[in-house]
């Protein structure tokens, strides 16, 4: 008796057509953010961006007390570790919009690749509010002249241009099909590079504010800085009621005479702000509109004490 071996019959093969056309397509978005954490991936990029960061408001925060930042010495070290302050927010804001585009993406997606005409539609809307934005933003650059004055003037700016440069980018990646994608791969990538460097010229305008904000606050309430005590052996001119001047008794040789080179002028009322490399950075106890900071170079012809106070709320 023979037996006949039956083999199981192989499903049918999948038509290439089919495959294509079940296929999900995307509009490339996932791509350009992809594309876009290349710029901020490598570590030396990224403590160069917090070095300028914290240039940008420590230059706003000694600004306001009259000093320019470039004359303190301080190292890059320094301004790094005064950047996370005044990145945290624009950071995190910019995180949380991140987040809601790629929702709202998503969201999109399937009805942009489904139905041409929602794509026409929602395409040629966000393609206008970007070009309009650019518009305003290039008339806000070239209008430098006449609206340097308004406060808000570098952050409307810079957010007009990136979020009319994101809005384009979008439009013209999710123009065409994917397929076609190709053909507005320079254009995004212009227009990306645009948004790029109008996020980081608003992230250094906040940086900015941050510095000059925390300079009020300080200048609220300079009881918190180191009180200063400086004797000196001539006599300065503070040009500030706060800071009181005593005239120190002088000492005299076995004939009389006052001794040469001794301390003769002992001021009270003042509080260090900063120590650059070879000189102080004093100002008065109060700050005033009228009030200026007192740069002492560190030599013998001064001496300089300070007193530390302790927290006001100690532990027990």
């Amino acid at each position: 008796m023979v037996r006949v071996r039956r083999t199981p019959a192989r499903p049918p093969a999948e038509e290439p057509e089919a495959v294509a056309e079940e296929a999900p397509t995307g509009l490339g978005f996932e791509k350009w953010l992809s594309f876009l954490s290349t710029f901020i991936a490598p570590a030396t990029l990224i403590t160069g961006l917090l070095f300028y960061f914290g240039y940008v408001s420590s230059r706003a925060f000694f600004l306001y007390f009259g000093v320019d930042v470039d004359v303190l010495g301080l190292s890059n070290q320094q301004f790094v570790i005064r950047s996370p302050g005044a990145l945290f927010i624009p950071v995190m804001v910019l995180l949380l919009l991140a987040a809601a585009v790629l929702v709202a993406h998503r969201m999109l997606r399937r009805r942009l690749a489904v139905s041409a005409e929602a794509r026409r539609r929602v395409t040629t809307v966000l393609a206008a509010a970007g070009v309009l934005l650019l518009i305003v933003g290039l008339a806000l650059a070239f209008g430098y002249a006449f609206l340097a004055t308004w406060p808000f003037y570098g952050f409307a700016t810079a957010a007009c241009l990136a979020v009319g440069a994101g809005l384009a980018a979008y439009a013209a990646s999710s123009a065409h099909p994917p397929r076609d994608a190709a053909r507005a791969r320079p254009l995004v990538v212009l227009l990306v590079a645009v948004m790029v460097a109008g996020t980081f010229w608003a992230t250094a305008t906040v940086a900015e504010w941050w510095g000059r904000g925390q300079a009020r606050t300080q200048a609220a309430d300079l009881s918190t800085l180191p009180a200063v005590v400086l004797d000196t052996r001539e006599r300065l001119a503070p040009g500030n009621p706060a800071i009181t001047v005593i005239e120190l008794e002088k000492e005299r040789d076995a004939a009389g005479e006052p001794i040469a080179g001794q301390f003769a002028y002992r001021y009270h009322g003042l509080r260090l702000l900063v120590r650059g490399e070879d000189r102080l950075f004093l100002v008065p106890d109060r700050w005033s509109p009228n009030a200026s900071t007192l740069v002492v170079p560190l030599s013998d012809d001064i001496r300089v004490r300070f007193r530390f106070f302790p927290d006001a709320d100690p532990p027990d």
